[in-house]
């Protein structure tokens, strides 16, 4: 049991303004308690690091679907002083292995697959372009999107509108500037042709109102929507409006006043059904089994990709790209240090054990991935097709442990429910960054009760081709860089440097 602590909702704001703006990067007076937490941008990971200094302040865990139901500091600071008041006794909300959740309710995904029979590009006039002047892009404040900014600026001389939240369009040029500069990418005489759009991708008309929507629809040729809200924890009905409705947004500025191609990022998600469980699914494989996709963000991609099958069918041009978990430059090693990948090593390091369970490394380089997906985008042939930008050979995690050793950490694989114990026992504050990631790992789901890491072990995933992909981009000299140990030391070279990781 854990006592309550008594706090006003005055001074739960002042700690979530505090903690926010340390989260973020950035100072107290620019957070707004007011403003949806969605808009500045927190992952899952981010989210549950909040929720875990929320706990040592409180004295009981809040649930991280708070961060929904009341999205904003002012309302969140209210109803947990609410909960707080009475000083009560609550039972503390640590994960144990015998809490087995029963399986959520199941959601129909294919029902949701509906497009609005008004997107249609036969009401517009069909305008060929084959080398863009005005390209709009979603996503361009996230870490892939950040990269294909930077391969759009090289490989074409088309100005990049770039939809962005923010209270005005300075504002939505420094958050810009902001991302591509903590991936090196940033350039001054690539500064005028990165153009904010104030929107927002959950909103209808994506935001920005009906008549800067039809101008914008006038304007561009082409449009790139890699934005998506990612977090593993929130239901599919948390998600919904930014990944699915605003990629119907997304395709409805596409029908507008012209025909515009979309060059839609996707996920290998599509094929997280039981259903294709060691089958080998291509490309152009058809994706009708929604069954045993369980992650919210994942659901939600099956649904956001059926919706633009059904506008390919309409007539829109779209390309499809698939990637899988995305790791740093392959050169560089700059990578996204809040993704899932590092912060289970880091978590892993930290606790000294390595789960030993038969997983497959298919993370792609970022560069890789987004080299590829301007590439194929810009090839007439692809249009109507989908790629699927897995790893090529992807390595065993025993590899990625035997790296590790091999840079001095002192590491051991144990079996897995031992390492779930170790995990449940030992793992109790968010200095180590598995206890943000617990309600992924230990929440259970399906009939069978297994956890998310159960579900994704190598006997329960599909095989997904990239033999497609591979001949298309075959005539460039893209290639995806080999998961191996100069790749490793790459990687953890920045991470150390950057003081993510400690020397061994």
């Amino acid at each position: 049991m854990t006592i309550k602590q008594s706090f006003t909702a005055d001074d739960i704001q002042v700690f979530l303004v505090s903690n926010l703006a340390k989260l973020l990067g950035v100072a107290t007076d620019e957070i707004d308690v007011t403003e949806h937490l969605e808009n500045y941008g927190l992952d899952s990971a981010q989210a549950m690091i909040l929720v875990s200094n929320l706990e040592k302040l409180l004295g009981f865990q809040p649930s991280p679907l708070l961060l929904w139901h009341y999205p904003n500091i002012e309302a969140l600071s209210q109803r947990l002083a609410e909960e707080v008041q009475d000083g009560s006794p609550v039972q503390d909300t640590k994960v144990v292995a015998s809490n087995a959740n029963t399986a959520p309710s199941i959601l129909d995904l294919g029902a949701e697959a509906v497009l609005d029979p008004t997107i249609h590009p036969g009401a517009a006039s069909n305008v060929a372009i084959d080398e863009p002047k005005n390209i709009f892009l979603t996503g361009g404040t996230g870490f892939l999107g950040a990269f294909i900014i930077r391969e759009l600026l090289q490989e074409t001389n088309a100005d990049i509108y770039c939809l962005v939240r923010a209270v005005n369009a300075e504002e939505g040029k420094s958050k810009l500037q902001k991302n591509l500069e903590q991936y090196a990418i940033w350039q001054e005489e690539f500064s005028s042709r990165i153009i904010p759009i104030v929107g927002d991708l959950s909103q209808p008309l994506l935001g920005i109102g009906s008549e800067q929507f039809q101008i914008l629809a006038a304007n561009i040729d082409t449009i790139y929507h890699s934005a998506a809200l990612l977090n593993y924890v929130f239901p599919y009905s948390a998600l919904k409006a930014a990944n699915v409705l605003g990629t119907q947004e997304v395709l409805r500025l596409a029908c507008q006043v012209k025909v515009k191609p979309v060059h839609y990022v996707s996920s290998v998600a599509v094929f997280e059904s039981t259903a294709y469980a060691g089958k080998v699914v291509k490309e152009q494989d058809e994706f009708n089994h929604w069954e045993g996709i369980y992650l919210g963000y994942s659901q939600t991609k099956w649904v956001a990709e059926k919706l633009v099958k059904i506008a390919r069918d309409r007539g829109l041009p779209v390309t499809i790209h698939r990637p899988p978990l995305i790791s740093g430059d392959s050169k560089t090693g700059i990578c996204n240090t809040h993704d899932f990948i590092n912060l289970m090593t880091k978590g892993c390091l930290q606790m000294g054990y390595f789960p030993d369970v038969d997983y497959m490394l298919d993370m792609s380089p970022v560069d890789y991935v987004s080299k590829a997906i301007v590439y194929l985008s810009r090839q007439k042939e692809s249009i109507g097709k989908a790629f699927n930008l897995q790893h090529p050979q992807p390595a065993a995690l025993k590899m990625l442990v035997e790296w590790i050793r091999s840079f001095g950490y002192s590491v051991e694989m144990i079996p897995y429910e031992k390492w779930q114990s170790e995990l449940i026992n030992n793992v109790t504050s968010a200095d180590n960054p598995l206890y943000t990631l617990r309600p992924f790992l230990l929440e259970r789901w399906s009939d069978e009760q297994l956890t998310i890491p159960d579900l994704y072990l190598q006997a329960r995933r599909p095989h997904i081709s990239c033999q497609d992909t591979l001949h298309a981009l075959a005539g460039s000299s893209i290639a995806c860089p080999p998961i191996d140990s100069q790749l490793f030391m790459t990687y953890t070279a920045y991470l150390i440097q950057s003081g993510f990781l400690n020397i061994a």
